[in-house]
């Protein structure tokens, strides 16, 4: 039989709590940083200096564009990936230890917050667009910078682990 105290006394740790914490900061930085950029962007692109450029692109796919089409279908079915992924972040930080829960952490704040914007504008807003003379990288926003972040730290994790 399950029980339920036990599952509960899991989830809600004070480690857990901060790990929201960190989802929330994350997940509001990015609303806010994308919000001041749809609300005050007046022009295509606005120079910052010689390698950043601020471009607003509306994504419809994954990562970096990846995905992106114009089918209601694939979109949805994109979107439907994306929680599951989200919901088995979730459940790995849970169950996880103090800093692999960090790292989920910051993975799943920037997923949510990429998420909502799939949800509420069907399409992600990204506007940095990282330069050099005539070679740009794929244009991303806050939630992609922390979403890369956590899996790079996840990766040295394992690599630091495995070499022990």
């Amino acid at each position: 039989m399950i029980d339920l105290r036990e599952i509960k006394n899991k989830i809600v740790t004070k480690n857990n709590l901060y790990c929201l914490g960190v989802i929330s900061i994350i997940f509001f930085l990015d609303r806010y940083t994308k919000l001041f950029i749809i609300n005050n962007f007046t022009e295509n692109t606005y120079y910052l200096n010689n390698y950043i450029n601020l471009d607003l692109v509306w994504n419809t796919g994954i990562g970096f564009g990846l995905f992106s089409s114009n089918s209601d279908i694939i979109y949805n079915l994109t979107s439907l990936l994306i929680i599951m992924v989200i919901i088995c972040l979730i459940y790995f930080l849970i169950y996880s230890e103090k800093y692999e829960k960090i790292i989920y952490s910051i993975i799943v704040g920037g997923a949510l917050g990429n998420f909502y914007d799939r949800m509420f504008f069907k399409a992600v807003p990204d506007f940095i667009d990282l330069h050099y003379k005539n070679f740009h990288w794929f244009t991303f926003n806050l939630a992609d910078i922390f979403i890369t972040l956590g899996i790079i730290a996840f990766l040295f994790k394992e690599i630091f682990k495995a070499n022990q």
